[in-house]
């Protein structure tokens, strides 16, 4: 007789979801398509595929964000394993969600395979009301927005919304968005000094006088 641990249901599935986040007019915003089939056809959710028998979950994440944006090479790294039974209605289904982050400027976006379109939705105002959501995406997307804020502080997750070039005003409003904080320009600024350098470039055309351009430092530069 087979043991059944050995050899699971045909019936089990693994998907992958993504997050894909990005900062526009000041707010931290993730993509969403409205699903065009069931189940949850008309729902907004996050972009996801099913992996393929011949991918690694990261190269299926990477096939949802060209679908969607046709961006490839940005920054993407996996969050967590969604697994809970009823997940979803059709069967077992077990999701692998993964957090992208782009700087607006790059960003474009369509409605891919299956889905009627996609927008940029306002995250922390997403997670305060009680619109609907397909599957388990609303506590896919809280699980995220916490991993983000608790990143921001040792790690350089913030720079991948920054884009190559960033002036320090617009790099502190970064933090504070993902952080949900307003932070001290003097303290911040000495906080980031081992972290950039200037470019010698300068960002000017608006109301203010230019500001400098900074860029992040490589590892093996940092003291």
């Amino acid at each position: 007789m087979e043991n059944q641990d050995l050899f699971p249901s045909a019936s089990m599935s693994v998907t992958v979801d993504v997050l894909l986040f990005t900062i526009e007019d000041g707010k931290l915003k993730l993509l969403l398509i409205r699903r065009g089939e069931e189940p949850f056809d008309g729902v907004p959710a996050l972009p996801g595929v099913f992996i393929r028998p011949d991918e690694t979950p990261e190269a299926a994440a990477e096939r949802a964000i060209r679908e969607e944006t046709g961006l490839t090479g940005i920054y993407l790294e996996q969050l967590y394993t969604f697994g809970a039974v009823d997940r979803d209605p059709r069967r077992r289904i077990i999701s692998i969600a993964y957090m992208a982050l782009v700087p607006r400027e790059r960003l474009t976006f369509t409605a891919g395979v299956r889905t009627r379109e996609a927008w940029l939705e306002d995250v922390d105002a997403l997670l305060q009301d009680d619109r609907p959501l397909a599957f388990d995406h609303r506590e896919i997307i809280r699980t995220a927005r916490i991993r983000l804020a608790g990143k921001v502080e040792y790690t350089d997750i913030a720079f991948h919304l920054a884009g190559e070039k960033f002036t320090l005003p617009d790099l502190q409003r970064i933090f504070e968005i993902l952080l949900g904080e307003k932070l001290y320009k003097a303290n911040f600024r000495k906080k980031m000094a081992e972290k950039i350098e200037e470019t010698g470039g300068m960002l000017s055309g608006g109301p203010y006088r230019p500001s400098k351009l900074y860029r992040l430092k490589k590892e093996k530069d940092r003291s």
